[in-house]
């Protein structure tokens, strides 16, 4: 009789730690949920503005549309005189350039501070460092001068050609840190074979660095897709103008505003942004175990 008891007794005490834990468990989605709601609420209300007529975007507090005014899109997509297609190229190009410049650059320059011994590397790094501190807007005006001075205005090459001189110090430090990290014994592997160092960084180096890789050319291609400052310095002739700076075309000082063509390729030019991000995601997570360090 007692052993039902406590039988009886051990199940029911079972029962209610279940029962807490689908509450809490579902205490804890309803929570989630609703925090994810609120962080994507911007998202979902331009959506709607893109599908509204100018004069509803701003008078109605409900993202649905109503009426649903495919017009937008249209409107946006062939621009006032200039295709935001032009836009969507030069961004394309100007991100894509970029990508490859930081990748190459920070790439070598991390390398060179991470696994070479040379006169000078604690100074350089140091210096390099000290870059991070230094606000961009007092670098505007000397590079202005400077790119002024080379005719480079109202084209590209500003805004591009920086990035192979590995000037981005954020991402040098960031292959710094991440090459640190790799075995010496790799590099002491390949000297006695017979490699140098830059047979050494191709071979060995590089393939262990797809993570830092990766995570370097999302947030470039995602800080450089989303620039709107540099861009409007050196860009004078909209058919060279990116997106963001196509979007503020829409914007007229007059009062003259077309909302909702600029919402509708807002929306669009988020794409490429989640697509390059989607892409590159699952190299974010991976470890060194999984390119062939495993103990």
């Amino acid at each position: 009789m007692t052993t039902e008891i406590t039988t009886d007794y051990s199940r029911d005490v079972a029962d209610g730690f279940r029962r807490n834990r689908r509450g809490r468990n579902a205490l804890r989605h309803l929570l989630l949920i609703g925090v994810g709601f609120v962080m994507l609420y911007p998202l979902i209300w331009m959506l709607g503005a893109s599908f509204k007529d100018g004069a509803h975007i701003f008078t109605e507090i409900s993202p649905l549309p109503n009426p649903v005014v495919l017009e937008n899109y249209e409107r946006g997509w062939r621009g006032s005189g200039i295709g935001f297609g032009t836009y969507f190229l030069n961004s394309t190009i100007v991100a894509v350039l970029s990508v490859v410049g930081n990748l190459f650059a920070c790439t070598l320059a991390g390398y060179a501070f991470a696994r070479l011994n040379f006169k000078l590397r604690a100074f350089f790094f140091a210096c390099m460092m000290g870059t991070l501190m230094l606000p961009h807007h007092v670098l505007m005006v000397p590079q202005y001068i400077l790119f002024a001075n080379l005719g480079w205005v109202n084209t590209f090459l500003p805004l591009i050609t920086p990035k192979f001189l590995a000037v981005d110090a954020f991402f040098v430090f960031l292959m710094v840190q991440f090459l640190r990290g790799l075995p010496r014994e790799l590099d002491e592997a390949a000297k006695i074979d017979g490699a140098g160092p830059w047979k050494t960084f191709w071979h060995i180096v590089l393939p262990l660095t797809i993570p830092a890789l990766a995570t370097t050319a999302i947030f470039t291609f995602i800080w450089t897709w989303n620039d709107f400052l540099t861009p409007m310095i050196y860009l004078q002739d909209p058919r060279t103008y990116t997106v963001p700076l196509g979007l503020n075309a829409f914007l007229d000082a007059n009062g003259d505003n077309a909302w909702g063509p600029m919402f509708a390729m807002a929306v669009l030019s988020l794409g490429p942004l989640f697509g390059f991000f989607l892409a590159g995601q699952k190299y974010l997570t991976t470890g060194i175990a999984t390119t062939g360090l495993k103990g």
